[in-house]
């Protein structure tokens, strides 16, 4: 399968995490998770008892989906950034009435190919364009040979609590204008629960999620030539409830000194290495995020209010022009 080269995943990447690693406490951006065996791992916490927002979020799609449907309406285009195994879109094709096409975005390139052939092998008929990008930052969306009515932007799993809220109004403003005149968002939100369940997504008795964790380091050895050892690190993942977020951890376990691109981190004995943030919203707390940038639609949660499905859409007659 032909895979579209949108953007350049590299770019500025080095600078990018030296920058992050400079900043205090020390930061690896979170997109760095998904090479490979990264979005494996992922897809692994996704089917743990203790992670509850894959199946509440596949549950609330399987339980709402007429509706949600409606909303999308017809011969539409659908962008799915963070696509992985394209699994969760597949209740969207089986359900929505004659769909123009699909768009997987992704950073991880293998997963990528196997997901878009896989896609394509199951919906014959249905093109399937899929683009390597990082989509924190522009990308062409590309042209299909079958028209579309509108463009709708799939954004599942509650990736936009991993931006701070500035950057997560700024990830709006991008999704916007990918989503053209006359175009709609789905996205997946997470919602504002009990501390400890929230704190038992995020440290799993099996440790896929601390192995997922330190697999960030060993990504950054294999592309930038670092020199970190995973086991001199230990995973943490607290909630804090000042901000209303998780926060997940690498607590060096020891004094020691990294290189990466010419430079030496000491590390210190203790030291925490920031590796994401997951930002939890009430639907009043995401209705003013996204405000002035898209209009909150509909919104469908599960029984306990654990997660949300939302849909949106350009706010303001300039919304979604390029």
């Amino acid at each position: 399968m032909a895979i579209e080269y949108s953007a350049d995943v590299s770019g500025d990447a080095l600078e990018e995490i030296l920058t992050s690693l400079a900043e205090s406490p020390r930061r690896i951006p979170s997109k760095y998770f998904y090479d490979e065996k990264g979005s494996k791992l992922f897809d692994r916490i996704c089917t743990l008892d203790e992670y509850y927002p894959t199946r509440t979020e596949m549950a609330i799609m399987r339980d709402c989906i007429g509706e949600i449907c409606s909303a999308l309406g017809p011969q539409c285009l659908l962008v799915e950034l963070g696509s992985g195994s394209s699994t969760k879109v597949r209740l969207l094709l089986d359900h929505l009435e004659s769909p123009a096409g699909y768009v997987p975005v992704d950073i991880a390139l293998q997963h990528l190919e196997h997901a878009a052939a896989a896609l394509s092998k199951d919906y014959a008929g249905l093109p399937v364009v899929p683009v390597h990008a990082d989509f924190t930052r522009p990308f062409e969306v590309p042209e299909l040979r079958e028209p579309s009515k509108r463009r709708v932007v799939y954004y599942p799993g509650s990736t936009i609590g991993n931006f701070t809220p500035d950057a997560a109004r700024e990830q709006l403003r991008r999704i916007s204008r990918l989503c053209a005149a006359g175009g709609g968002l789905l996205i997946g939100v997470d919602l504002k629960k009990d501390v400890s369940v929230l704190e038992q997504a995020y440290n799993d008795a099996g440790g896929v999620t601390a192995a997922f964790n330190k697999n960030i380091l060993t990504n950054l050895n294999r592309e930038f030539g670092a020199d970190f050892d995973p086991g001199r690190f230990d995973h943490r993942a607290v909630y804090d409830r000042e901000h209303g977020r998780i926060e997940m951890y690498l607590i060096s376990r020891e004094a020691h000194t990294v290189r990466l691109g010419g430079k030496r981190l000491e590390i210190r004995g203790g030291e925490p290495l920031l590796t994401e943030y997951s930002y939890k919203y009430s639907p009043e707390d995401f209705r003013e995020l996204a405000a002035g940038v898209f209009e909150v639609r509909r919104v469908w949660t599960d029984p306990r209010n654990l997660f949300s499905v939302q849909y949106l859409e350009p706010a303001g007659p300039r919304a979604g022009k390029k």
